[in-house]
């Protein structure tokens, strides 16, 4: 019974051992790097299980530039793995630019790729030139009319200014900028319509590329829409704007004659207060001229008298006013 109990434990660990051992030394890997004259020996691809480095991830670029002539330095690319970049990818590339022959240098393809520049893209657009759609871009010429543009950019990747150049959004930007600018400098909005090439001749003499990944090759204008006339829009909320502020002026005059008016009409109140303050003193005054001596009995009857005449003439002439405007209007 211990007997088969110590078979059995030997037998388990031989299972573990041959386990760990192809796990930490991957036999066939080793095998088809030998068969397709890589040397990488077991023990280095060992150490890269150490360096928590997968195999595959090196020796089968390895094989794949070897097979296509490109040479490569197996520590760079170990490198290259532990800093984060793309193993596989760089190698597609250096092969895809040693084919199209566009010179490109192991460390560069490796700079690019580390800077977040999908390296093997760049190379077959520098084969394969990319168009570029731009949206819509709105201008106004000279004349007022709004005019909308859309343009399409052919670009190619500049292998040289991949790291630290600007992206495709800094050339949209810079087309729509001269797009704008070219429509604005124009008399009429005739003129762009007539020659559409003016958009394109005067955004490339610009040199728009200058400090980006991409060399503009062509920029094509495909559509010119005719939009709002803006000029009369901007005329016709001119003149709301005047007739509103004439209104507001008129308004605030007639808030001031109202205002006179009514000053006016309290001066009069006021003075005919005064009026009546004054013709109070009256009667005080002929009392103490009666009581002076200054004025006699006799004099203040024949004032009276006057008053009472006054009084009677005005009573028949304001009795004689009526007869003479329905006469006049009858006549």
């Amino acid at each position: 019974m211990d007997s088969a109990i110590a078979y059995l434990l030997i037998a388990l660990a031989i299972l573990i051992f041959i386990i760990v051992f192809f796990s930490m030394f991957p036999i066939g890997l080793w095998i088809e790097a030998m068969a397709s004259g890589v040397h990488v020996s077991i023990f280095s691809m060992f150490g890269m299980r150490l360096r928590r480095i997968n195999p595959a991830k090196i020796v089968r670029p390895l094989i794949q530039a070897r097979k296509a002539g490109v040479e490569v330095d197996r520590n760079k690319l170990e490198a290259h793995f532990l800093a984060g970049g793309n193993v596989e990818r760089v190698i597609n590339a250096l092969i895809s630019a040693q084919s199209a022959e566009i010179p490109l240098e192991f460390e560069k393809a490796m700079a690019i790729d580390r800077a977040g520049r999908n390296v093997e893209e760049a190379v077959k657009m520098s084969v394969n030139p990319k168009v570029i759609e731009t949206p819509v871009v709105a201008a106004i010429a000279k004349d007022g009319i709004e005019l909308r543009a859309k343009a399409r950019v052919t670009v190619r990747a500049n292998i040289a200014r991949l790291v630290g150049g600007a992206g495709e959004e800094t050339i949209i930007a810079r087309v729509g900028e001269g797009i704008v600018t070219t429509v604005g400098s124009s008399e009429t909005h005739k003129e762009v319509l007539e020659n559409p090439d003016l958009i394109s001749r005067t955004v490339l003499s610009k040199g728009l590329d200058a400090g980006t990944a991409y060399e503009i090759l062509s920029i094509d204008i495909a559509d010119v829409d005719v939009g709002r006339n803006i000029g009369a829009q901007l005329q016709m909320d001119q003149a709301e704007a005047d007739r509103r502020i004439a209104q507001a002026k008129a308004e605030e005059r007639c808030a001031m004659a109202v205002a006179h008016e009514q000053e006016m009409v309290a001066a009069v109140q006021e003075m005919r207060a005064k009026v009546v303050a004054a013709e109070a003193e009256v009667p005080k005054a002929m009392a103490e001229a009666l009581r002076s001596g200054k004025l006699g009995v006799m004099d203040y009857y024949q004032m009276q008298n006057v008053i009472s005449d006054t009084r009677m003439r005005q009573a028949i002439a304001d009795e004689g006013k009526p007869a003479d405007s329905d006469a006049k209007q009858k006549g």
